[in-house]
């Protein structure tokens, strides 16, 4: 709930100009895009699993590289959500859904179209490496709707909260909640199917949850780069958004 005394953010400011209407809706979509890209990446990708050894510590990571793309989903969508405002990200959302439901459609399709005697790639080595892409999609897009939706309610939350300041607050309070939603839901459909062992449930789930975070902390500053730059370019007051 918000306090009847929070600041209060500044009014949406609409471009004057065609031109600045125009950057400003390209620029909207360039962010769009490399949300889109990355989701169906991780999705085609979550198959290949990778093992890091951090420098130093005698630990070491062993994730999907699926996540590799993953956490730039939510630094572009806390960035659309500062600049262009809650509606926006959840439209960026709503595109990303649409783009999962195509892949899987094509990914379907072509699985069941039989390969020629000459195709390069057989059935079976299509089926081995794309085979289990519905599992992957169907549980991608179950924990992404909760995930995604959750990270923008809890953005827009701290971001009327504290009157559009503490911009690191709300990147970190509302990516690293939803990033670890996001691990459970997905891990759980994976085990529940047979993809994967519940016994590797637990390292998985440290693992992937730990790299996220991780990754949160690091993406703060490029937060801070890239809205700082739009205030400039748009003449923004601290939270105020975008009108397009």
């Amino acid at each position: 709930m918000i306090p009847k005394d929070a600041p209060t953010l500044a009014a949406p400011l609409r471009p004057t100009s065609e031109k600045d209407r125009e950057f400003a809706l390209g620029l909207y979509l360039l962010l769009a895009a490399m949300f889109v890209a990355s989701l169906v990446t991780c999705n085609l990708a979550f198959r290949k699993f990778f093992a890091w050894t951090l420098p130093g510590l005698d630990y070491t990571f062993e994730a999907s590289v699926g996540l590799l793309p993953y956490p730039l989903t939510f630094l572009v969508t806390d960035l659309i959500s500062e600049i262009y405002g809650r509606k926006r990200a959840d439209d960026v959302v709503k595109g990303g859904l649409a783009a999962s439901i195509l892949t899987l459609v094509v990914i379907t399709l072509a699985g069941a179209a039989p390969a020629t005697a000459w195709s390069p790639v057989t059935d079976g080595e299509f089926d081995h490496v794309f085979g289990q892409t519905v599992l992957a999609v169907g549980a991608s897009m179950a924990a992404y709707l909760i995930a995604q939706f959750l990270d923008v309610r809890i953005f827009h939350f701290w971001k009327m909260r504290t009157g559009g300041r503490q911009l690191w607050l709300r990147n970190n309070f509302s990516t690293i909640p939803s990033q670890f939603v996001d691990t459970v839901v997905v891990l759980v459909l994976l085990c529940s199917v047979g993809e994967i062992e519940w016994a590797l449930f637990g390292a998985l789930l440290a693992n992937g949850f730990g790299f996220k975070v991780l990754v949160a902390a690091m993406d703060t500053p490029l937060v801070y780069l890239g809205a700082g730059w739009f205030r400039r370019r748009f003449g923004l007051e601290p939270g105020q958004e975008i009108a397009l």
